[in-house]
């Protein structure tokens, strides 16, 4: 064979070489794209996912928010109750036609309310009546002042002026033992019923004057009223709901 044929065989297989290493290397390009194309696909498949995944966590995280923030309200809301407010029930005719057998009171409690008034419906214990079973009563005088009563013509003395009691449904014409007149001593109240002939009050012995450390709340509202005693019946009235005077 001559130099020339054997050059020209030598280019042929260098051309052969030459396009085998072209088309490898598009198949590779062709390959990277294909890897590409399916890391896009799958990385949009994966978001995809994410995304409708993601509704059903918010809502789980909303609904654990809502039912956390309804706890601790209610969790505050009776801590603020237990605290300082409470409900009562009225038993008996002592404070008749005020208040009723059976009414619901509710009360501020002695935390927050710590300087008594003349005329506030206050519920005490104290350990003087039936071991401390509450009472409800009217405060007539506090510490210092002197309380008189005409149990003639049932007349209520404070400090020497008669007092206007438009809310007594009988008159204070019966004396339960104490002499009057008394001064109500420091840190105590003096208190009566509105019903004065069927009350057992601070006119006996057996009550007295009351300590303000026994008071456990004041009546401030009428939350739900009640149909009275057997000896008093009222109808059953909505319209008595309200704020206790």
């Amino acid at each position: 064979m001559s130099n020339h044929e054997e050059f020209m065989q030598q280019e042929d297989f260098a051309e052969e070489t030459f396009d085998a290493a072209d088309i490898e290397q598009e198949v590779a390009v062709d390959q990277t794209e294909i890897s590409v194309e399916e890391v896009d696909s799958l990385q949009q498949s994966e978001e995809a996912e994410s995304e409708s995944e993601k509704p059903k966590e918010d809502w789980k995280k909303s609904l654990f928010k809502d039912v956390k923030d309804i706890l601790v309200i209610l969790a505050s809301f009776m801590l603020v109750y237990v605290l300082f407010f409470r409900v009562v029930v009225v038993v008996g005719d002592s404070m008749f036609d005020t208040l009723v057998d059976g009414d619901r009171l509710l009360l501020i409690s002695g935390i927050l309310y710590n300087d008594p008034k003349q005329g506030d419906i206050v519920v005490a214990a104290t350990d003087n009546f039936k071991d401390g079973e509450p009472i409800v009563k009217r405060i007539i005088a506090t510490e210092g002042q002197v309380v008189d009563i005409d149990f003639t013509t049932g007349t209520v003395y404070v400090d020497g002026v008669a007092l206007v009691e438009d809310y007594i449904f009988t008159l204070t014409l019966n004396n339960e033992g104490v002499k009057f007149p008394v001064t109500v001593p420091e840190g105590c109240i003096f208190v009566m019923g509105d019903n004065r002939k069927e009350s057992l009050d601070s006119r006996s012995p057996q009550i007295g004057f009351i300590d303000e450390r026994e008071i456990l709340g004041k009546a401030i509202f009428l939350v739900w009223p009640g149909n009275g005693s057997d000896k008093h019946p009222v109808s059953f009235d909505f319209g008595r709901i309200g704020v206790v005077e």
